[in-house]
């Protein structure tokens, strides 16, 4: 279990990007994933791209998509642009302003052919997931894929000690925040038109989940 999207980061000198140590570690894992669904020209939506690490990432390793990064803190889009723009990939958008539990996103049906997301649902409100998926199955295209990376509770047992331990300690800081039951995930899921489609084990007790758009 990694705790990659919680606090403290460290920033560049003199810039305002911030480094979240947990993406140098599991960024490899996610792209071999990635890499297998994602092997033609596609425009992916980054929701909640906190950093910007992995949008600068991915976008280099798979310069075949079109990377759209967003987050909902403004702080973050700080951070996103300042990777962004020292990578110089043209293959990058700017970054969007986009909260991910609210009904409008600034993109439409036929903007996106992706969306991925990490490390997000497990430090928000569950509306935040709900209005996710919802918005996935808004403006993903038939055949269209999300994909959920993070930890999850299956079968309701945590999947490792350290991953009860985190679900613990996350609750205790907000009792809305918590590591998700992927049975609530589907079920919500397959009400927004997105059918499971793999759940693929990744290191330190994370997955990949991956939703098709029916």
């Amino acid at each position: 279990m990694e705790q990659a999207s919680t606090p403290p980061y460290s920033r560049g000198a003199g810039m305002t990007k911030r480094d979240a140590p947990a993406t140098h570690r599991n960024r490899e894992p996610i792209l071999a994933r990635l890499e297998h669904w994602l092997d033609r020209p596609a425009t992916v939506l980054e929701v909640a791209s906190g950093t910007g690490q992995h949008a600068v990432f991915f976008a280099e390793k798979l310069p075949h998509l079109v990377w759209q990064p967003t987050d909902g803190d403004p702080s973050s889009l700080e951070s996103i642009s300042a990777w962004a723009e020292e990578s110089g990939l043209p293959n990058l958008r700017p970054p969007l302003l986009l909260d991910a539990s609210g009904p409008q996103w600034p993109v439409v049906a036929g903007e996106v052919d992706a969306i991925f997301n990490a490390n997000m649902i497990h430090i928000a409100p569950w509306t935040a997931a709900v209005g996710l998926l919802a918005g996935a199955g808004r403006i993903l295209p038939v055949a269209g894929r999300l994909f959920l990376y993070g930890p999850f509770e299956i079968d309701g047992v945590q999947t490792s000690p350290s991953n009860a331990a985190f679900d613990e300690s996350l609750r205790a800081r907000d009792p809305s925040w918590g590591v998700r039951a992927l049975e609530d995930v589907c079920t919500v899921a397959d009400a927004s038109g997105l059918v499971h489609e793999e759940t693929a084990d990744l290191p330190a007790n994370n997955k990949l989940v991956v939703f098709r758009k029916t």
